[in-house]
This record gives structure tokens, sequence and C-alpha cells, in this order.
């Protein structure tokens, strides 16, 4: 194994495959051989929200807009998010998206994964 390496997002395969209309995420960590930093792109078609979210028992996260604008729940709190923000989120805050009218699109950036992963998933987690 080589001390670098090099794999464009979006020559990844869309892990999501349909199963949410309108949202595609590839997960880099596997490809780039990496313990411990994971590299995630999430594109999120206009409007598209997610009613449910998820926090971690242990991954800190950093999500950066790299394209569109919208909104993110951040521990009960909606926050708007645009092109070239950066939200870090510690691992027990729980956390969703929803696209702008331009859609959203995210680098998610994360430490260490627990084998078996730890996320912990949340239903219907907006304020009304």
């Amino acid at each position: 194994m080589t001390d670098y390496a090099v794999k464009n997002l979006l020559e990844i395969d869309d892990s999501i495959g349909g199963r949410v209309p309108g949202l595609e995420a590839r997960f880099a960590r596997s490809h780039l051989g990496s313990r411990d930093l994971g590299v995630s792109l999430f594109t999120y078609a206009p409007g598209l929200k997610n009613p449910n979210g998820h926090s971690h028992r242990e991954q800190e996260e950093a999500y950066v807009v790299v394209g569109g604008s919208g909104r993110m729940l951040v521990g009960g709190e909606v926050i708007d998010v645009g092109q070239w923000d950066v939200v870090r989120v510690a691992p027990s805050v729980v956390r969703a998206f929803e696209a702008g009218p331009d859609g959203l699109q995210l680098i998610c950036i994360g430490g260490p994964k627990p084998e078996g992963g730890d996320g912990v998933q949340h239903e219907d987690v907006w304020p009304d």
C-alpha cells in the first residue's frame, strides 16, 4: 500500500441506489484505503428534505457545502447553509438536511469509524 491515494468522488457508485428518490451518496473511505478518515459526497435534489436524521456514538463529522444551499437541522436548531459553509457536528448531535431550490451538495468528513459503524437513526426530527 502506498502512502497516498487518489479517487474522484464522482467515479464512486451511488450507495443509495434509488432507495431515496433525489438523494445520492458516494463513500470514499474504502476506495482511499483509509483507516481513520471518511470522505463522502451527498447530493440532494432541489427541495428534498430528510424527514429523519442521524447521530453517532463516537464519530465527529464536518460538512462542507460545495454546491447549492439549504437548511440543516443541528441538535434541534434549524440553520441556513450555503456554498462553502462548514458545519462541525459532535457525535451525539442529531443532524438532517433540506435542499434549497438549487439542490444541495455536501462533502462530509468523518473521523475513525468503529467496527460495524456507529450511526444512530432518528425518526421525524424536524420541528413543526
